[in-house]
């Protein structure tokens, strides 16, 4: 942790200013250390130079392990593509230069697929996340100076006020809690003027023909060892057959989620291993979370309009997408 970092920091059970009592440092960065509140006295351990706000088992613990097993999976960098790019810069309609030397909060990084786009474009990026992911997001990006990590709760951040010019969250919101109480809390770390840009599943009359919301109700409880070993035994037996069903005319890009895998033949040009490593991926990924909580652009909407946000538009584009600005 930096100094550049401690001066963006509060304390999320009061606000209040935080020094740091450093055990072990490197190069000007805290390594192990302390976070001490100089207001109300609370306390948050440094590890493995990340500020830790929350304990290390929680609600997303199953993101931690899927995303510090695969932790370069869905890096632009690892695959060749511009997945991630594409996505980024469509669903938040910014442009590179309008990043570049900004200060960009990424809320739920996983393991920093879409901070990696940010620092391509020159940006300030903090990386946050409720779980463990924040390993594999530092083990990923850590080189690049112009990256901070910070394990905390998005219901608490622990940011002064309108402290970023943009922030995304993207492929989290609806593994909240409460994904209405998410979206209000959002905007306090944002610049006035500042950008914002969210997404949800899709909230549709057809989601109950899914298999993955019947199986769901049992594989959230499992625990995720024995879980990934299912999906991990299973997703290579199904892959053959789901790529059968794609491939049907006209019907293909529907019949395919009759299987309870996830897969994406005829979607990315991927070599055989990574059209497995990703199913494997992305299968645990849609049976493990605690909460699945799809929402319609008119819920997301409204949710944008009542947090104060400027300009607030939402719409199905695939996913359901949300982007705003907070009033300057």
């Amino acid at each position: 942790m930096t100094s550049d970092l401690l001066a963006l920091l509060a304390c999320p059970s009061c606000g209040g200013s935080l020094t740091v009592s450093a055990t072990a440092e490197n190069g000007g960065s805290v390594e192990t250390g302390t976070l001490i509140c100089t207001s109300c006295a609370s306390s948050y351990p440094i590890v493995r130079q990340i500020p830790r706000f929350v304990p290390a088992d929680n609600y997303a613990s199953s993101f931690g392990f899927q995303w510090n097993k695969f932790r370069a999976t869905q890096l632009d960098s690892r695959t060749g593509l511009p997945i991630s790019r594409d996505r980024f810069f469509k669903q938040s309609r910014w442009t590179p230069a309008e990043l570049a030397g900004k200060r960009v909060l990424d809320i739920g990084c996983g393991a920093g697929r879409f901070a990696e786009v940010a620092l391509s474009a020159g940006a300030q990026v903090v990386a946050v996340d409720y779980s463990g992911a924040v390993d594999a997001c530092l083990a990923n990006l850590g080189s690049n100076p112009r990256l901070s990590v910070v394990q905390a709760d998005l219901y608490r951040l622990p940011f002064k006020p309108e402290s970023f010019d943009y922030l995304y969250c993207f492929g989290v919101l609806q593994h909240t809690p409460d994904p209405h109480r998410a979206v209000l809390a959002l905007p306090a770390p944002l610049k006035r003027g500042g950008k914002l840009a969210i997404d949800f599943y899709p909230r549709l009359a057809s989601n109950v023909l899914w298999p993955k919301y019947w199986i769901r109700p049992l594989t959230r409880r499992l625990p995720r060892e024995r879980l990934f070993a299912i999906v991990q035994w299973l997703v290579p037996k199904l892959l053959p057959i789901a790529r059968a069903l794609a491939a049907v005319p006209l019907l293909g890009s529907r019949l395919r989620y009759l299987m309870p895998i996830m897969m994406y033949y005829r979607v990315f040009p991927f070599t055989a291993q990574q059209h497995r490593e990703w199913a494997i991926l992305d299968t645990f990924d849609m049976l493990a979370p605690a909460h699945d909580h799809p929402q319609t652009a008119a819920a997301v909407l409204a949710w944008l309009k009542e947090a104060g946000l400027r300009e607030p538009d939402a719409a199905r584009e695939g996913l359901v997408v949300g982007r705003a600005m907070k009033a300057r």
